[in-house]
């Protein structure tokens, strides 16, 4: 297949092509803005191979994603403002990229009679649950500019399919964690701040809980659906690594040799939902199944940042 993969040269984009570089035959086209998070270097490794082509360019540019998207078998779309901080001080520019950019590719891609859309989404759309899990079908209930702009545009994609029989696929997925996370997410801040000996900020009582997976294990599950999922369904990615924020900062203090007194309690973010979850046995039917332990993935994740300061350390300065 020739995919045009938005928002490539970011996190989960980045380690999403070099994936399937190594694991498939498809073409890829990487389209991306390159803001603060989109990053040349996150993908420097294979933009000399010959199935990948790189497009500088904005989702919300209609021209620029009628020029190169035409031809392509299929779209995997990670472009995204993602930083829910960042959503609470500028909501105007997620609101922006995260509806507007994908209404663009969704009107751009059904003109072009595209196989396969698959809009990369998150399980924040859902909110906060006290117990149990969301499944695909529950209410959308978002609290922040972030998570309210990505449920819109999780609308938007699913309304191309209803209204033009656009063969959009969504995927929710809870928070991934791995190599070329900007260092602006709890478990990049934290590790390169401990490494440089630091402290971090952690928020409020730290008993918020989020589920961690592995950007390569969620990777694995996005590729899946693309290939096998069924059009105009939703699938959840999870790992059930279910986990408080102030027992991750205790795994990193000791993955990286520092004690308690590098945490600095820091006040509450604005509207800051206490837990995610998500029920995962659609995605585990269709055949996927989770390979990364947390802890070894985590502590995999540590040695990174520790042996590419070079990649980290401007961004930082910057």
């Amino acid at each position: 297949m020739k995919l045009f993969v938005t928002g490539a040269a970011g996190f989960i984009g980045s380690n999403y092509v070099r994936w399937v570089l190594a694991n498939s035959d498809d073409d890829i086209t990487v389209f991306d803005k390159l803001t603060y998070a989109g990053n040349l270097a996150n993908i420097e490794d294979v933009l000399d191979d010959r199935r990948c082509r790189f497009v500088h360019a904005d989702i919300c540019d209609q021209d620029a994603v009628a020029e190169h998207l035409p031809g392509h078998d299929a779209v995997v779309h990670f472009a995204a403002e993602s930083h829910v901080d960042r959503s609470i001080l500028d909501p105007y520019a997620f609101v922006h990229t995260n509806t507007f950019g994908t209404n663009v590719l969704c009107d751009v891609a059904r003109r072009a009679e595209v196989q396969r859309f698959l809009h990369i989404s998150t399980d924040e759309v859902y909110g906060s649950i006290e117990e149990g899990s969301f499944s695909e079908t529950d209410r959308l209930t978002p609290r922040s500019p972030y998570s309210a702009s990505k449920a819109g545009s999780d609308l938007i994609a699913l309304s191309y399919h209803t209204t033009y029989g656009l063969p959009v696929l969504v995927t929710r997925c809870s928070n991934n964690y791995g190599p070329y996370q900007f260092p602006e997410k709890l478990i990049p801040l934290f590790t390169t701040n401990l490494l440089d000996g630091r402290n971090v900020p952690l928020m409020g009582d730290g008993g918020n809980v989020r589920d961690w997976i592995h950007v390569e294990d969620h990777n694995r599950a996005a590729h899946l659906v693309l290939h096998e999922g069924s059009v105009g369904e939703i699938y959840n990615i999870g790992a059930h690594n279910e986990i408080t924020n102030r027992h991750i900062t205790g795994l990193l203090l000791e993955l990286t040799g520092r004690d308690e007194s590098f945490i600095t309690p820091v006040p509450d973010r604005l509207g800051h939902d206490r837990r995610y979850s998500v029920d995962i046995d659609k995605i585990v039917a269709l055949g996927w199944k989770l390979e990364r332990d947390f802890e070894e993935g985590l502590a995999h994740t540590v040695d990174w940042y520790r042996t590419h300061r070079e990649w980290w350390e401007p961004l930082k300065a910057g």
